[in-house]
């Protein structure tokens, strides 16, 4: 059970960092545990985590601000290991290197600095800029499937739902603007329909040009034979 001094010295340090917020970092205690917070860090830009929301937890022991806090982290991120302490120098990893002067503004803005970092450490881990990337674009997704995570910062769950209609828009009008695969091999077809029968008629224009008249002198042998073999049986009689 947490001591007296404790609980007022994080519910100081609650108000005072609601008064105050931590740039790119959101942090709130349990409703039913003050020594248990949650967090959220925003990746900076200009680094491989822009985009990304990485949801952890600090766990501060019954003496505190004497002793130091536990910190972990859930989502996936390419620099910590989920689910494991990380070790810093404001951690339960080293309680010699401890101040009690240092608040939780002071360990959510070294923790943000050090994940900024490519130092290594217990806990840490060692990836592509990749592959920090591609964790940061799903993060928020991730994260929206933790029960917790969703309950202590529903306006990120929000910002992901909304993230989610702008791209099925997206991908509706996209598909709007442009025609099926189906839709546009009927349209060619048709198209080479019709200049097959525009090469139809302009071959049968050419042969009637092409074709030479019947000869006059012809015409008039024609008529004379006629005539002949139709004079044969009167000249008989």
């Amino acid at each position: 059970m947490a001591e007296k001094s404790c609980i007022k010295r994080l519910q100081k340090e609650y108000r005072a960092l609601c008064k105050e917020p931590v740039s790119h970092v959101v942090a709130r205690p349990s409703p039913s545990d003050i020594l248990e917070w949650h967090y959220v860090l925003e990746g900076s830009e200009g680094t491989p985590f822009a985009g990304g929301y990485y949801y952890g937890k600090i766990k501060f022991p019954p003496e505190y601000p004497y002793k130091p806090p536990g910190i972990s982290m859930t989502t996936p991120n390419g620099r910590f290991m989920t689910q494991k302490k990380i070790c810093l120098s404001m951690s339960d990893f080293h309680p010699e290197s401890w101040n009690p002067m240092w608040s939780v503004s002071s360990i959510l803005t070294g923790l943000l600095s050090f994940m900024m970092d490519n130092s290594p450490t217990t806990g840490s881990v060692n990836t592509t800029t990749a592959e920090k990337q591609r964790l940061a674009k799903s993060s928020l997704s991730f994260n929206s499937k933790n029960a917790t995570f969703r309950k202590m910062f529903p306006e990120y769950v929000e910002k992901y739902n909304q993230q989610q209609l702008s791209e099925q828009a997206a991908e509706r009008v996209s598909s709007e603007a442009s025609p099926d695969k189906s839709s546009k091999s009927v349209l060619e077809n048709k198209l080479e329909s019709s200049g097959e029968d525009v090469r139809r008629v302009d071959g049968l224009k050419d042969m009637r040009k092409n074709r030479k008249p019947f000869p006059t002198w012809m015409m008039l042998l024609l008529f004379s034979i006629f005539g002949v073999v139709m004079a044969l049986p009167l000249l008989q009689l």
